[in-house]
């Protein structure tokens, strides 16, 4: 999995680059994807979650627990 989300599942969008003669080639808009790594009390270990920064936000502020059973509730394997 190359530019995804585990949270919020943000992926790649896909559009053109345009020049100045206004040819249109293809281009892709990559999320803003970063590597953490959380602390889970409840399985005393740590998970590193490959997240947006939008997801990293949303970690914040509602805990890692309660992202991880999201993500778990998603079907991606922890």
């Amino acid at each position: 999995m190359s530019a995804h989300c585990m949270l919020t599942g943000a992926q790649p969008g896909f559009g053109n680059r345009i020049s100045h003669s206004h040819r249109r080639t293809s281009r892709r808009f990559d999320p803003n994807i970063q590597t953490k790594r959380y602390w889970l009390p409840s399985e005393g270990r740590h998970v590193r979650l490959r997240l947006s920064a939008r997801g990293i936000k949303t970690v914040d502020t509602i805990g890692a627990e309660a992202a991880v059973a999201r993500i778990r509730a998603r079907g991606v394997k922890i």
